[in-house]
C-alpha cells in the first residue's frame, strides 16, 4: 500500500525547485509543500507580496505562485523544520561542474548535495522518501543512500531520482503538460516499489500515467545526462556547418529547415547561433565525458567533449569576426551587446555565450555596452568576475550596462544580438541606424533579425552560417 502524502519538502529555491514546487502545490492542494534554502535574500523575494518580483523570470510562474502561496506552497529558511515535518523531500541544490581537486572541470562537485543529506539524517526522526531532482552524475544515489543509512537516527529512507526536462522559458509549459515525468528507484525491493509509486501518484494529480516511466535508480540518473547531451550535441553539429556555411556561400538556416524535414530528424535544436548556453548542457556533458573516462572509455569521452570543444569554438569564432570584420581593431570602439541572458524568456546568465564574447572584446580593449530586458547588472558584473582575473570594479570601468537599447546603441560602431529576446525584433531599426557611427554593424548570432530589411536601411549584417 503506498504512502499518502500530506507534506512535501524542497531543499533549494532555484530554478528547478521553484517552479516544480510551486506547479506541484497548485495541482495538489491538498499537500502542503515547503521550499527552503538558506539564502535569505532568495527566499524573501519568493515572498514578495508582489509576484512580478519573484527571483526566477519565467512566463506564467506569478500566476502559479500567486494561486498556491500562502495556501498550500510555502517558502521559507526553516530548513530542519521543513524536513522533519516531510514525508518527501526533494533535493534541488546546485551541482556545479568541480573546480578543484580531482576530476576538476568535469566532474560534478556533490558537496550540497552531500551536505543536504547529511542535514536530512540528523533531523529525520521519521522514515522519508528523498528524491534526488539536481542532475547528479550516475549512481549518485548510492551515494546519498549510504550517507542517510550510516548517519541518521535508524529511520529507514527510499531514494528516488526523478530528473527534471525542463527548458527555462518555458518551464511551466513543460511543467503542466511534460513529454514524460521520469521516476528512477529501487524497483526490485517492496519498499521501493512503494516509494516509487507514491511519487508517481503525486504528478498523476494532472500528468497521464502513460506518460510517466518508472525505471531503476542508475537509468533514470543517466538519462538526464543522455537527453542533454543529445540536444546539446545537435547545437554544436549545425554549428559546425555553418561555419562551412559561410565559407561555400550556403545559408544555415536554409540546410537546416531541408534536413529538419526529414522525419528522421526532426527541426528542433537545429537552429545556429553564437553557442549555447544554460546550467544543463555545459555542465551534464563534462560529467558524462568525466564518468566515460573513470571507466576507461577513452573514445566515447572524447566524442561527447568535442561537442563542448566546438560550441566554445563558436564563441571564440563569432567574437573574433566582429573584431576581423571592424579593419581588425575594436581598441576604443564602441560595441552593444543586446542580450546577456543565456536564451529568450528568462533571467538565467549562467554559460551564457555573451559572457565569452564580451570578455574576449575587453581583453581586445573594445568599450563594451551590455542591455538584458531581464538581467540585472548587479548580475551581469557578477557573471564577468568568474571569467577573468580582473575584479569587479575592474570590469565597471571597462563595462557599461544600459537601461535603455536606444541609448545602448547610441554612436556604437557595431551590435551584436547576443540574446534572442523578441522584442529585440520590434525595435526601430532605422532610428538606431540615425545614431550610430558609420558604417553601422549588426552581428546577429541568434538569426533572428530581418536582414534584407537591416541592409535597405543601410546595416552590414553579418548573420552566424551565412555568406
Amino acid at each position: 500500500m503506498t504512502q499518502k502524502i500530506k507534506n512535501i519538502c524542497c531543499i533549494g529555491a532555484g530554478y528547478v525547485g521553484g517552479p516544480t514546487m510551486a506547479v506541484i502545490a497548485q495541482k495538489c492542494p491538498e499537500i502542503n509543500v515547503t521550499v527552503v534554502d538558506i539564502n535569505e535574500k532568495r527566499i524573501a523575494a519568493w515572498n514578495d507580496e508582489n509576484v512580478e518580483n519573484i527571483p526566477i523570470y519565467e512566463p506564467g510562474l506569478p500566476e502559479v505562485v500567486k494561486e498556491a502561496r500562502g495556501r498550500n506552497l510555502f517558502f521559507s529558511t526553516e530548513v530542519d523544520a521543513a524536513i522533519e515535518k516531510a514525508e518527501m523531500i526533494f533535493i534541488s541544490v546546485n551541482t556545479p561542474t568541480k573546480t578543484y581537486g580531482i576530476g576538476k572541470g568535469m566532474a560534478a562537485d556533490l558537496k550540497w548535495i552531500e551536505l543536504c543529506a547529511r542535514q536530512i539524517a540528523r533531523v529525520s526522526v521519521t522514515d522519508k522518501i528523498v528524491v534526488e531532482k539536481s542532475t547528479l552524475p550516475v549512481r549518485t544515489a548510492e551515494a546519498l543512500k549510504s550517507i542517510l543509512e550510516n548517519t541518521g537516527n535508524g529511520v529507514k529512507f527510499q531514494i528516488l531520482s526523478n530528473p527534471e526536462f525542463l527548458a527555462e522559458g518555458t518551464a511551466i509549459e513543460d511543467l503542466m503538460a511534460p513529454d514524460r515525468v521520469l521516476i528512477g528507484g529501487d524497483i526490485d525491493t517492496v519498499e521501493g516499489k512503494e516509494a516509487v509509486q507514491t511519487l508517481v501518484d503525486v504528478y498523476a494529480h494532472w500528468v497521464n500515467r502513460d506518460n510517466i516511466l518508472t525505471t531503476n535508480v542508475w537509468s533514470s540518473e543517466l538519462s538526464k545526462l543522455t537527453a542533454n547531451a543529445f540536444l546539446a550535441q545537435r547545437v554544436s553539429s549545425i554549428n559546425a556547418l555553418s561555419e562551412l556555411c559561410e565559407k561555400t556561400g550556403a545559408d544555415v538556416t536554409e540546410v537546416a529547415r531541408a534536413i529538419g524535414m526529414d522525419s528522421r530528424i526532426g527541426s528542433k535544436f537545429l537552429k545556429s547561433s553564437v553557442g549555447f548556453g544554460g546550467s544543463c548542457f555545459q555542465k551534464d556533458i563534462l560529467n558524462l565525458v568525466y564518468i566515460a573516462k573513470s571507466f576507461g572509455l577513452d573514445e566515447v569521452a572524447d566524442y561527447w567533449e568535442q561537442v563542448i570543444i566546438m560550441n566554445d569554438h563558436q564563441k571564440r569564432r563569432f567574437a573574433a569576426n566582429i573584431v576581423q570584420t571592424l579593419f581588425n581593431t575594436v581598441s576604443g570602439k564602441k560595441i552593444t551587446l543586446l542580450g546577456w541572458a543565456f536564451k529568450k524568456d528568462t533571467n538565467d546568465t549562467r554559460e551564457s555565450a555573451a559572457i565569452a564574447v564580451a570578455d574576449h572584446l575587453l581583453y581586445e580593449q573594445s568599450n563594451v555596452v551590455i542591455y538584458d530586458p531581464k538581467v540585472t547588472s548587479e548580475q551581469i558584473y557578477t557573471d564577468m568576475v568568474y571569467v577573468n582575473s580582473r575584479s569587479e570594479e575592474e570590469n565597471r570601468d571597462l563595462l557599461t550596462v544600459a537601461i535603455d537599447p536606444y541609448e545602448a546603441c547610441q554612436n556604437s560602431h557595431a551590435i551584436a544580438i547576443l540574446t534572442e529576446w523578441d522584442e529585440f525584433k520590434t525595435y526601430d531599426w532605422q532610428k538606431i541606424y540615425d545614431h550610430m557611427l558609420k558604417p553601422a554593424f549588426v552581428f546577429d548570432g541568434r538569426n533572428i533579425l530581418d536582414v534584407k530589411k537591416l541592409e535597405e536601411i543601410g546595416f552590414v549584417v553579418n548573420s552566424i552560417g551565412k555568406n
